[in-house]
Protein backbone atom coordinates (compact mmCIF):
# COMPACT_ATOMS: atom_id res chain seq x y z
CA UNK A 1 0.00 0.00 0.00
CA UNK A 2 1.56 3.30 -0.60
CA UNK A 3 1.33 5.91 1.80
CA UNK A 4 -0.13 9.73 0.91
CA UNK A 5 2.20 12.46 0.90
CA UNK A 6 1.05 15.65 1.50
CA UNK A 7 -1.30 17.95 -0.80
CA UNK A 8 -0.17 20.37 -3.78
CA UNK A 9 -1.84 23.12 -5.89
CA UNK A 10 -1.62 21.11 -9.29
CA UNK A 11 0.31 17.80 -10.11
CA UNK A 12 2.00 17.62 -13.45
CA UNK A 13 2.49 14.16 -15.26
CA UNK A 14 4.94 14.42 -17.47
CA UNK A 15 8.34 16.47 -16.99
CA UNK A 16 9.01 16.65 -20.92
CA UNK A 17 8.56 20.20 -22.64
CA UNK A 18 5.09 20.78 -21.94
CA UNK A 19 5.63 19.53 -18.33
CA UNK A 20 8.38 21.05 -17.21
CA UNK A 21 7.10 24.34 -18.54
CA UNK A 22 4.14 24.37 -16.51
CA UNK A 23 5.76 23.58 -13.58
CA UNK A 24 8.16 26.56 -14.26
CA UNK A 25 5.27 28.74 -14.77
CA UNK A 26 2.91 27.54 -11.47
CA UNK A 27 6.08 27.81 -9.36
CA UNK A 28 6.67 31.25 -10.44
CA UNK A 29 3.07 32.02 -9.65
CA UNK A 30 4.06 30.60 -6.16
CA UNK A 31 1.83 27.43 -6.42
CA UNK A 32 2.48 24.55 -4.69
CA UNK A 33 3.57 22.30 -7.70
CA UNK A 34 4.34 18.25 -8.10
CA UNK A 35 5.96 17.18 -11.27
CA UNK A 36 6.04 13.25 -11.86
CA UNK A 37 8.03 12.01 -14.55
CA UNK A 38 8.65 8.36 -15.49
CA UNK A 39 11.64 8.68 -16.88
CA UNK A 40 14.99 10.64 -15.97
CA UNK A 41 14.40 14.84 -16.78
CA UNK A 42 15.87 15.27 -20.37
CA UNK A 43 15.18 11.96 -21.35
CA UNK A 44 15.86 10.40 -25.18
CA UNK A 45 12.73 8.49 -25.28
CA UNK A 46 10.07 10.75 -26.36
CA UNK A 47 9.76 13.79 -28.45
CA UNK A 48 11.28 16.45 -26.58
CA UNK A 49 15.28 15.36 -27.23
CA UNK A 50 17.22 15.39 -30.28
CA UNK A 51 19.89 18.05 -30.12
CA UNK A 52 17.82 20.92 -32.03
CA UNK A 53 14.35 21.89 -32.94
CA UNK A 54 12.81 24.55 -35.37
CA UNK A 55 11.27 27.58 -34.13
CA UNK A 56 8.96 29.25 -36.09
CA UNK A 57 6.63 32.07 -36.40
CA UNK A 58 5.42 31.67 -40.40
CA UNK A 59 2.82 28.38 -39.67
CA UNK A 60 1.89 26.35 -42.20
CA UNK A 61 0.16 23.85 -40.34
CA UNK A 62 -2.76 26.70 -39.68
CA UNK A 63 -2.47 30.28 -38.97
CA UNK A 64 -4.27 29.95 -35.96
CA UNK A 65 -0.91 28.65 -33.84
CA UNK A 66 0.62 32.02 -34.72
CA UNK A 67 -0.74 34.35 -31.70
CA UNK A 68 0.92 31.28 -29.54
CA UNK A 69 4.19 31.26 -30.92
CA UNK A 70 4.32 34.81 -30.74
CA UNK A 71 3.82 34.73 -27.06
CA UNK A 72 6.90 32.22 -26.73
CA UNK A 73 9.25 34.60 -28.06
CA UNK A 74 9.06 36.33 -24.92
CA UNK A 75 9.05 32.71 -22.91
CA UNK A 76 12.10 31.38 -24.66
CA UNK A 77 14.20 34.95 -23.71
CA UNK A 78 13.18 34.68 -20.25
CA UNK A 79 14.42 30.95 -19.63
CA UNK A 80 17.48 32.16 -21.25
CA UNK A 81 17.73 34.92 -18.75
CA UNK A 82 16.89 33.44 -15.80
CA UNK A 83 18.93 30.01 -16.64
CA UNK A 84 21.66 32.33 -17.59
CA UNK A 85 22.28 29.73 -21.04
CA UNK A 86 22.04 30.12 -24.75
CA UNK A 87 19.07 27.72 -25.50
CA UNK A 88 18.00 29.71 -28.88
CA UNK A 89 19.47 30.17 -32.43
CA UNK A 90 18.09 32.13 -34.56
CA UNK A 91 19.72 31.84 -38.58
CA UNK A 92 16.31 32.01 -39.94
CA UNK A 93 14.33 29.23 -41.74
CA UNK A 94 14.32 28.74 -45.68
CA UNK A 95 10.93 26.94 -46.47
CA UNK A 96 10.83 26.04 -49.98
CA UNK A 97 8.67 24.51 -52.69
CA UNK A 98 7.41 24.00 -56.14
CA UNK A 99 4.92 26.38 -57.67
CA UNK A 100 1.84 24.71 -55.97
CA UNK A 101 3.55 24.15 -52.29
CA UNK A 102 1.05 24.76 -49.29
CA UNK A 103 4.12 25.32 -47.06
CA UNK A 104 5.38 28.35 -49.16
CA UNK A 105 2.15 30.09 -49.41
CA UNK A 106 0.84 28.97 -46.29
CA UNK A 107 3.50 29.94 -44.56
CA UNK A 108 3.83 33.28 -46.37
CA UNK A 109 -0.03 34.13 -46.03
CA UNK A 110 0.42 32.77 -41.75
CA UNK A 111 3.07 35.21 -41.26
CA UNK A 112 1.98 37.96 -43.23
CA UNK A 113 -1.53 38.44 -41.22
CA UNK A 114 0.11 38.23 -38.12
CA UNK A 115 3.50 40.68 -38.89
CA UNK A 116 5.99 37.89 -39.32
CA UNK A 117 8.69 39.69 -41.28
CA UNK A 118 9.37 37.21 -44.51
CA UNK A 119 10.82 37.54 -47.55
CA UNK A 120 9.07 35.65 -50.70
CA UNK A 121 11.85 35.15 -53.47
CA UNK A 122 12.30 32.73 -56.46
CA UNK A 123 14.43 29.70 -56.42
CA UNK A 124 17.31 31.80 -57.93
CA UNK A 125 16.69 34.24 -55.62
CA UNK A 126 17.25 32.18 -52.92
CA UNK A 127 20.27 30.41 -54.00
CA UNK A 128 21.96 33.84 -54.45
CA UNK A 129 21.42 34.08 -51.02
CA UNK A 130 22.24 30.63 -50.02
CA UNK A 131 24.59 28.52 -52.28
CA UNK A 132 24.05 25.70 -50.05
CA UNK A 133 20.92 24.81 -51.16
CA UNK A 134 20.29 23.63 -55.09
CA UNK A 135 16.33 24.08 -56.13
CA UNK A 136 14.45 23.80 -59.31
CA UNK A 137 14.28 27.40 -61.41
CA UNK A 138 10.14 26.87 -60.90
CA UNK A 139 10.04 26.92 -57.38
CA UNK A 140 9.75 29.53 -54.88
CA UNK A 141 11.49 29.94 -51.20
CA UNK A 142 10.10 31.91 -48.20
CA UNK A 143 12.57 33.22 -45.59
CA UNK A 144 11.72 33.61 -41.97
CA UNK A 145 14.83 36.01 -40.52
CA UNK A 146 13.87 36.06 -37.36
CA UNK A 147 13.00 31.99 -36.87
CA UNK A 148 15.63 29.49 -36.21
CA UNK A 149 16.32 26.37 -33.70
CA UNK A 150 16.66 25.70 -30.04
CA UNK A 151 18.42 22.89 -27.62
CA UNK A 152 15.59 20.69 -26.28
CA UNK A 153 17.34 18.92 -23.84
CA UNK A 154 19.16 22.18 -22.44
CA UNK A 155 15.66 23.77 -22.44
CA UNK A 156 13.63 20.97 -20.32
CA UNK A 157 16.61 20.59 -18.09
CA UNK A 158 16.84 24.27 -17.56
CA UNK A 159 13.02 24.88 -17.23
CA UNK A 160 12.91 21.96 -14.57
CA UNK A 161 15.89 23.30 -12.56
CA UNK A 162 14.41 26.97 -12.40
CA UNK A 163 10.81 25.42 -11.42
CA UNK A 164 13.13 23.50 -8.48
CA UNK A 165 14.61 26.65 -7.49
CA UNK A 166 11.27 28.50 -6.72
CA UNK A 167 10.25 25.54 -5.01
CA UNK A 168 8.41 23.30 -7.17
CA UNK A 169 8.90 19.55 -6.12
CA UNK A 170 10.42 17.14 -9.42
CA UNK A 171 10.09 13.00 -9.19
CA UNK A 172 11.94 11.79 -11.95
CA UNK A 173 11.89 7.78 -12.68
CA UNK A 174 8.54 7.88 -10.78
CA UNK A 175 5.38 6.15 -12.75
CA UNK A 176 1.85 7.14 -12.31
CA UNK A 177 -0.20 4.14 -12.50
CA UNK A 178 -4.14 5.91 -11.56
CA UNK A 179 -5.79 9.02 -11.02
CA UNK A 180 -8.94 10.25 -10.28
CA UNK A 181 -10.79 13.28 -9.23
CA UNK A 182 -11.83 13.58 -5.82
CA UNK A 183 -14.87 15.51 -4.17
CA UNK A 184 -12.20 18.05 -2.99
CA UNK A 185 -9.47 18.03 -5.73
CA UNK A 186 -7.50 15.19 -7.46
CA UNK A 187 -5.23 11.76 -6.12
CA UNK A 188 -2.71 10.24 -8.53
CA UNK A 189 -1.16 6.97 -7.27
CA UNK A 190 2.22 6.52 -8.53
CA UNK A 191 4.84 3.44 -8.18
CA UNK A 192 5.89 4.98 -4.72
CA UNK A 193 3.54 6.97 -3.03
CA UNK A 194 -0.50 8.60 -3.37
CA UNK A 195 -0.46 12.41 -3.47
CA UNK A 196 -3.42 15.07 -3.81
CA UNK A 197 -3.62 18.12 -4.85
CA UNK A 198 -6.23 20.84 -6.18
CA UNK A 199 -5.65 19.95 -9.93
CA UNK A 200 -4.02 18.00 -12.60
CA UNK A 201 -2.34 18.51 -15.41
CA UNK A 202 -1.52 15.47 -18.05
CA UNK A 203 1.22 16.53 -20.48
CA UNK A 204 2.35 12.75 -20.84
CA UNK A 205 3.39 12.77 -24.37
CA UNK A 206 3.14 8.91 -26.27
CA UNK A 207 2.45 7.69 -22.71
CA UNK A 208 -0.60 10.04 -22.93
CA UNK A 209 -3.12 7.13 -24.11
CA UNK A 210 -2.43 5.46 -20.60
CA UNK A 211 -3.15 8.01 -18.28
CA UNK A 212 -6.19 10.45 -20.30
CA UNK A 213 -8.04 7.07 -22.28
CA UNK A 214 -11.67 9.02 -22.12
CA UNK A 215 -9.77 12.05 -23.36
CA UNK A 216 -12.62 10.90 -26.90
CA UNK A 217 -9.15 11.26 -29.12
CA UNK A 218 -7.46 8.22 -31.32
CA UNK A 219 -3.46 8.77 -30.27
CA UNK A 220 -1.01 7.18 -32.31
CA UNK A 221 2.97 6.96 -31.35
CA UNK A 222 5.33 7.03 -34.59
CA UNK A 223 9.26 5.91 -34.48
CA UNK A 224 10.84 8.63 -36.80
CA UNK A 225 14.10 8.39 -37.85
CA UNK A 226 16.30 11.06 -37.60
CA UNK A 227 20.13 11.41 -39.36
CA UNK A 228 23.02 13.61 -38.70
CA UNK A 229 25.13 14.59 -41.62
CA UNK A 230 28.75 15.18 -41.75
CA UNK A 231 29.08 18.25 -44.47
CA UNK A 232 31.24 18.29 -47.34
CA UNK A 233 31.86 21.55 -46.64
CA UNK A 234 31.51 22.33 -42.48
CA UNK A 235 31.68 25.66 -43.49
CA UNK A 236 29.03 26.75 -45.16
CA UNK A 237 26.56 24.30 -43.12
CA UNK A 238 27.19 26.49 -39.58
CA UNK A 239 24.64 28.53 -38.17
CA UNK A 240 24.41 31.54 -39.10
CA UNK A 241 25.98 30.69 -42.33
CA UNK A 242 22.88 28.41 -43.17
CA UNK A 243 19.47 28.69 -41.84
CA UNK A 244 17.45 25.96 -40.39
CA UNK A 245 14.97 24.48 -43.80
CA UNK A 246 12.05 23.16 -44.84
CA UNK A 247 11.79 21.66 -48.19
CA UNK A 248 8.44 20.64 -49.76
CA UNK A 249 8.88 17.70 -51.66
CA UNK A 250 6.29 17.15 -53.92
CA UNK A 251 4.33 13.85 -53.60
CA UNK A 252 6.80 12.88 -50.81
CA UNK A 253 7.11 13.87 -47.26
CA UNK A 254 8.33 17.35 -46.15
CA UNK A 255 12.53 17.04 -45.78
CA UNK A 256 13.53 19.71 -42.96
CA UNK A 257 17.49 20.18 -41.56
CA UNK A 258 19.03 22.21 -39.12
CA UNK A 259 22.70 23.65 -39.61
CA UNK A 260 25.39 22.77 -37.34
CA UNK A 261 26.84 26.00 -34.64
CA UNK A 262 29.76 26.15 -31.99
CA UNK A 263 27.57 25.26 -28.94
CA UNK A 264 26.40 21.81 -30.49
CA UNK A 265 26.74 18.26 -28.22
CA UNK A 266 26.78 15.03 -30.04
CA UNK A 267 25.91 13.77 -32.44
CA UNK A 268 27.41 16.81 -34.47
CA UNK A 269 26.96 17.23 -37.94
CA UNK A 270 23.78 18.27 -39.63
CA UNK A 271 20.71 17.25 -38.35
CA UNK A 272 18.32 15.86 -40.67
CA UNK A 273 14.69 14.15 -40.83
CA UNK A 274 11.73 14.00 -42.67
CA UNK A 275 8.05 15.03 -41.56
CA UNK A 276 5.82 12.96 -41.43
CA UNK A 277 7.47 9.84 -42.04
CA UNK A 278 7.15 6.74 -38.98
CA UNK A 279 5.75 3.45 -38.18
CA UNK A 280 3.66 3.00 -35.11
CA UNK A 281 5.18 1.99 -32.14
CA UNK A 282 4.55 1.30 -28.67
CA UNK A 283 6.30 3.65 -26.33
CA UNK A 284 7.24 1.01 -23.48
CA UNK A 285 8.66 -1.05 -25.51
CA UNK A 286 12.59 -1.64 -26.90
CA UNK A 287 12.56 1.03 -29.48
CA UNK A 288 14.04 0.00 -33.07
CA UNK A 289 17.24 2.45 -34.00
CA UNK A 290 17.15 3.98 -37.71
CA UNK A 291 18.60 1.32 -39.98
CA UNK A 292 21.24 1.92 -42.27
CA UNK A 293 18.69 1.88 -44.99
CA UNK A 294 16.64 4.92 -43.61
CA UNK A 295 19.40 7.38 -42.91
CA UNK A 296 20.82 6.71 -46.44
CA UNK A 297 17.33 7.28 -47.35
CA UNK A 298 17.55 10.96 -45.74
CA UNK A 299 21.21 11.15 -46.70
CA UNK A 300 19.93 11.09 -50.53
CA UNK A 301 16.94 13.44 -49.99
CA UNK A 302 19.25 15.99 -48.62
CA UNK A 303 21.67 15.58 -51.22
CA UNK A 304 19.60 16.32 -54.07
CA UNK A 305 18.54 19.85 -52.33
CA UNK A 306 21.52 20.57 -49.61
CA UNK A 307 24.69 18.84 -51.28
CA UNK A 308 27.23 20.12 -49.22
CA UNK A 309 25.71 18.90 -46.44
CA UNK A 310 25.62 15.32 -46.95
CA UNK A 311 28.79 13.53 -47.65
CA UNK A 312 28.11 10.56 -45.11
CA UNK A 313 25.73 9.75 -42.31
CA UNK A 314 27.98 10.55 -38.75
CA UNK A 315 24.62 9.23 -36.48
CA UNK A 316 21.25 8.18 -36.16
CA UNK A 317 18.46 8.04 -33.62
CA UNK A 318 14.84 7.87 -33.17
CA UNK A 319 12.20 10.23 -31.81
CA UNK A 320 8.37 9.96 -31.20
CA UNK A 321 5.61 11.82 -33.20
CA UNK A 322 2.20 11.21 -30.64
CA UNK A 323 0.16 11.65 -33.61
CA UNK A 324 -3.92 13.15 -33.44
CA UNK A 325 -5.96 12.09 -36.56
CA UNK A 326 -6.01 16.05 -37.91
CA UNK A 327 -2.29 16.51 -36.73
CA UNK A 328 -2.66 19.38 -34.60
CA UNK A 329 -2.29 19.43 -30.97
CA UNK A 330 -5.25 18.92 -27.85
CA UNK A 331 -5.58 20.50 -24.67
CA UNK A 332 -8.73 20.47 -23.26
CA UNK A 333 -10.07 19.73 -19.92
CA UNK A 334 -10.77 16.33 -19.28
CA UNK A 335 -14.10 15.20 -20.58
CA UNK A 336 -16.39 14.61 -17.48
CA UNK A 337 -13.85 16.29 -15.46
CA UNK A 338 -13.78 19.71 -13.26
CA UNK A 339 -9.86 19.74 -11.81
CA UNK A 340 -8.17 17.69 -14.59
CA UNK A 341 -6.38 19.21 -17.72
CA UNK A 342 -4.74 17.51 -20.70
CA UNK A 343 -2.34 18.55 -23.59
CA UNK A 344 -1.19 15.71 -25.48
CA UNK A 345 -0.75 15.10 -29.72
CA UNK A 346 1.80 17.51 -30.44
CA UNK A 347 2.59 15.19 -34.05
CA UNK A 348 6.15 16.26 -34.46
CA UNK A 349 5.69 20.05 -34.34
CA UNK A 350 4.86 21.04 -30.83
CA UNK A 351 8.16 22.07 -28.87
CA UNK A 352 8.37 25.04 -30.06
CA UNK A 353 5.02 25.61 -27.84
CA UNK A 354 6.81 25.02 -24.86
CA UNK A 355 7.17 28.70 -22.75
CA UNK A 356 3.45 29.02 -24.14
CA UNK A 357 2.26 26.13 -23.41
CA UNK A 358 3.31 26.08 -19.70
CA UNK A 359 1.40 29.40 -19.94
CA UNK A 360 -1.69 28.01 -21.40
CA UNK A 361 -2.04 24.41 -18.32
CA UNK A 362 -0.76 26.30 -15.70
CA UNK A 363 -3.97 29.21 -16.12
CA UNK A 364 -5.98 25.92 -16.73
CA UNK A 365 -4.68 24.46 -14.03
CA UNK A 366 -5.21 27.62 -11.54
CA UNK A 367 -8.48 29.25 -13.07
CA UNK A 368 -10.18 26.38 -15.15
CA UNK A 369 -9.68 29.08 -18.55
CA UNK A 370 -7.20 31.08 -20.30
CA UNK A 371 -7.30 34.08 -22.05
CA UNK A 372 -4.53 32.55 -24.63
CA UNK A 373 -6.50 31.72 -27.32
CA UNK A 374 -6.66 27.70 -27.32
CA UNK A 375 -10.07 27.20 -28.64
CA UNK A 376 -9.22 25.35 -32.24
CA UNK A 377 -7.76 22.74 -30.30
CA UNK A 378 -10.24 21.70 -27.77
CA UNK A 379 -11.18 17.88 -28.20
CA UNK A 380 -14.60 18.31 -28.97
CA UNK A 381 -13.74 18.86 -32.71
CA UNK A 382 -13.26 15.34 -33.64
CA UNK A 383 -16.66 14.77 -31.51
CA UNK A 384 -18.28 17.29 -34.36
CA UNK A 385 -16.33 15.02 -37.32
CA UNK A 386 -17.95 12.12 -36.29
Amino acid sequence: MSETRSRFDVIVLGVGAMGCATCLELARRGKRVLGLERHAIGHGLGSSHGGSRIIRECYFEAAEYVPLLLACREGWERIEHDSGQQLVHRPGVLYAGGPQSEVVSRSLTSGATHGVPCELWTASEAMRRFPQFHLPDAWGALFEPGAGFVRPERAVLAATALARSLGAEVHENERATVWSETPSGVRVTTDRATYEADSLVIAAGAWTPSLARDVGVRLQPLRVAIAWLKPALPGACASPRMPAWYIDRPGLSGLYGIPTADDQDAPHGVKVATHGDGTPCDPDQPRQPPTSEELESIRLAAAEFVPCAADRVLSGTTCLYTMSPDQHFVVDRMPGCMRTFVACGFSGHGFKFMPVMGRVLADLACDGATSLPIGFLAAKRFAKAS
